[in-house]
């Protein structure tokens, strides 16, 4: 799914994020949004972090060698490319962006 792999891609790419960043960075709504993430964490790929009301997330630490090598080198093919490089603009220019904790 195109959500799913550019949700990948900027969490592949910054190590973690809040679900607020993701639904900045993407520009849907965050039901939308937690909806992907609940299926990437039940297939495995992604693992969750709550902090009091806020969800982040980052690739799961029992993802095997070979997938994290794949992951990397398909966002480092794509990163350039839109929707991928529109939603890491985006995500730079996020006002306000949360250093681990979210305002929204």
């Amino acid at each position: 799914d195109g959500t799913r792999l550019r949700c990948l891609a900027l969490i592949v790419t910054h190590g973690e994020l809040c679900v607020c960043e993701l639904v900045h960075a993407l520009e849907l709504s965050q039901p939308k949004i937690s909806r992907h993430l609940k299926l990437l964490r039940e297939t495995g790929l992604v693992a969750d972090r709550r902090e009091r009301i806020w969800v982040h997330y980052r690739l799961a630490d029992t993802l095997p060698f070979w997938t994290r090598t794949t992951l990397d080198a398909v966002v480092a093919e794509h990163a350039d490319s839109p929707p991928f490089a529109d939603d890491a603009r985006r995500l730079a220019h996020m006002p306000d962006r949360p250093d681990g904790r979210c305002s929204n």
